[in-house]
């Protein structure tokens, strides 16, 4: 029996799930591939900022805004995302994780990511943040990136 695959979803691939962007295609792939997508309820919050800031932007009407935040909650809802909460202690895990690769100006949010991934055992994350992926790639983790 194979191994369960599942990979750590970070905002800046998973908008592409829900918007038509560069590396939606490849994305959509990758997402139909796993068997369990994992997010934090860091996620959920950068999604609701990633979706508002394209609406003050001019690339959503607020309508579509609506309606693909309430896809995303539902996809969570299913459980073909699985939510993750973030524990106080990932804050800590997270500032080790920054002093640790001082090579990769890892900032706040991708580092609260990283340690949520770590925490929950997961060795493949998905991203299309370049800083995150070679911080990720450093600590010993599989990448995919988009």
């Amino acid at each position: 029996m194979s191994a369960e695959r599942r990979a750590y979803l970070d905002t800046s691939s998973l908008a592409k799930w829900y918007l038509n962007e560069p590396g939606s295609d490849a994305f959509v792939g990758f997402l139909q591939a796993l068997d369990v997508g994992v997010i934090s309820s860091l996620t959920r919050t950068e999604m609701r900022s990633l979706l508002s800031r394209r609406r003050r932007m001019g690339e959503l009407t607020a309508e579509l805004e609506s309606v693909l935040f309430s896809a995303f909650l539902e996809d969570i809802d299913r459980g073909w995302l699985q939510l993750y909460p973030v524990g106080d202690a990932r804050f800590a895990e997270a500032t080790n994780l920054i002093s640790r690769h001082p090579e990769h100006p890892l900032r706040t949010l991708d580092a609260l990511h990283l340690a949520q991934a770590v925490q929950a055992d997961i060795q493949l994350i998905a991203t299309a943040d370049a800083v995150m992926a070679d911080a990720a790639t450093s600590m010993g983790l599989e990448v995919a990136r988009f």
